[in-house]
């Protein structure tokens, strides 16, 4: 093996464990039911951003210093997009659930 194929093994599986555990935490809160209400979403919330940030370093191997700058540009307007699509949808569901209770 040569050492970048070292490097690159130790990074996937060092992104795999990573991966694993923020997957594992929020199904074994919900799982023992040690956690209800907004506070599991919160952690859910938290888990699956810190999951997309694994995946972005570990795997797509995205960092600032050796990505060019136009790929960090377009995966952020990316992100905000993603954003504004969630956060729109989120307001008007609840938005209706209110108008309709």
């Amino acid at each position: 093996m040569t050492e970048q194929t070292e490097r690159d093994l130790t990074s996937y599986l060092t992104g795999f464990a990573l991966a694993l555990v923020l997957t594992a935490i929020p199904f074994g809160l919900v799982w023992a039911e040690l956690l209800s209400g907004p506070a599991i979403y919160v952690v859910i919330g938290i888990a699956a951003v810190l999951q997309v940030l694994v995946h972005l370093v570990f795997f797509l191997h995205l960092n600032l210093k050796s990505t060019p700058v136009e790929n960090l540009f377009f995966l952020g307007f990316a992100a905000v997009l993603i954003v504004i699509m969630v956060g729109g949808s989120l307001w008007i569901m609840i938005d209706l659930h209110h108008r309709m209770m």
